[in-house]
């Protein structure tokens, strides 16, 4: 038990002391006033907050991160497959695609998945 707790005491100490040499290490001693500024999505934090915004672009990015989400939520589907009842798999993997195919087919209808007119 002695032994355990020396070696985690000895990791401890050596990674705080490579943390710390790293940190003054990389300290940069030309701080550039662009790079030091926040990066607001191409637009410059300098300016007026009231600029026109894209609510074209605004809404295909809404869309793609619903659909990623929605790719993480199927993704884990083959491997449930097999611990679970095959009958209620089927019906809540089928209940789930189709809520996402109607989704689907709704944008596709509305006209958001086309970028220009």
């Amino acid at each position: 038990m002695m032994m355990v707790t020396t070696a985690a005491t000895v990791t401890l100490i050596l990674s705080a002391a490579i943390m710390i040499l790293a940190t003054l290490v990389s300290k940069k001693i030309n701080e550039d006033r662009e790079k030091s500024s926040p990066f607001e999505c191409g637009f410059d934090p300098k300016n007026s907050a009231r600029l026109p915004f894209s609510s074209r672009f605004f809404l295909i990015a809404v869309i793609f991160m619903i659909f990623d989400v929605e790719i993480a939520l199927l993704l884990p589907m083959p491997i449930t497959m097999m611990t679970s009842n095959m009958k209620s798999w089927l019906i809540v993997s089928s209940a789930f695609l189709l809520i996402l195919i109607i989704g689907l087919y709704h944008e596709w209808n509305q006209g958001s998945l086309e970028w220009s007119n």
